[in-house]
Parts: C-alpha cells; structure tokens; sequence
C-alpha cells in the first residue's frame, strides 16, 4: 500500500522515469517527473511533494555536480521542509558531503540498488516529519475541541467523552 505521498523526480535522462515509476510503484501514491530543473519551483507552487529525488547534473558534458547543488539551495530558500535526495552517476565522497552540507537528506549513486534507493526516500520523508509526544498532540485536541465549540467546557467535554472536571484538568497542564 502507498503511503509516501508524491515523489517529484528530475532527471534530464527520460528513461530514468520509466525506471523509477516501476520501482517506485507502491511505495509513493504519485511520481511527478521534470526533465528541466528550472520548472521545479513552478510544480512546487502546483502540486503538494513530499521528496525530490534530483539528478545533479543537466548540461551536456558536465559531470561536477554544481548545478544538482545550486537546485537544492534554490529549492531551500522557498520549501525548506521537502527533502532532497541527490543523485549522480558521478558521485565521489567530496560531491556527496557538498550535497549534504547544501541541505540535501541524502545521495544516491546510479546505477542504484532499487531496495537501497527505496530505504534511502522512505528514511528522508520520515525524518523530515516531526513525531509529536503523545501527551502533546492530546493537548492539542483537546484545545481544538474546545475552540470548536466556542469555549463551552460542557460541549467540549461531552464531544471528548470525559467529565467536564478532567477536561478543566487537562487544560491546567
């Protein structure tokens, strides 16, 4: 069953897409694909994406990385929360901690292992969401049930279940 959400993938390479769209198939509701980096920011403001996994290389010949790290800097300044994971066929360990350094979750090497590859996106979208104390998000249902209803403990409390003396408890906390 797909639970990851949407995957944006950007790659300049076509028959990457054919490729991660079956290995990706199940794990993400949705794979959103881009050839050209500079239509990123414009499917971001489109469409709600939970990673991006991007190739770091686009102009023909070119195999530094540097544009790869220029996008996600550029993707940063304006959804500092979607993770990024790079991707090269060019990878060396100096390209790697730059791309980390740059904000990057992750960095994967082509040809990948598709279980590795699967883990490595799995491991970016679970550390880019926060897990909250269960006694935290009891507090915050508890203070919107009560703003619901307007202030009014009785509502509140019989919509919560509880005896209106621990709802006056549980907002003392």
């Amino acid at each position: 069953m797909a639970n990851y959400g949407t995957i944006l993938v950007v790659d300049d390479n076509t028959s990457i897409f054919t490729t991660l769209e079956i290995c990706l198939d199940g794990v993400f509701d949705r794979v959103l694909t881009l050839t050209k980096p500079e239509n990123i920011l414009t499917t971001l403001r489109q469409e709600a994406v939970d990673v991006i996994l991007l190739d770091m290389n686009f102009s023909l010949g070119v195999n530094t990385g540097h544009e790869g790290l220029l996008w996600v800097q550029a993707i940063h300044r304006r959804h500092p929360n979607i993770p990024i994971v790079l991707m090269t066929a060019y990878a060396d360990v100096k390209l790697a901690v730059r791309g980390l350094k740059s904000g990057a979750a992750d960095f994967v090497t082509k040809p990948w292992d598709n279980h590795e590859l699967i883990r490595t996106l799995k491991d970016a979208v679970d550390n880019s969401t926060e897990v909250l104390p269960l006694e935290k998000m009891e507090e915050e249902h508890v203070r919107k049930v009560v703003d619901k209803c307007h202030g009014n403990i009785s509502k509140a409390a019989e919509l919560l279940e509880i005896s209106r003396q621990r709802l006056y408890k549980k907002l003392k906390k």
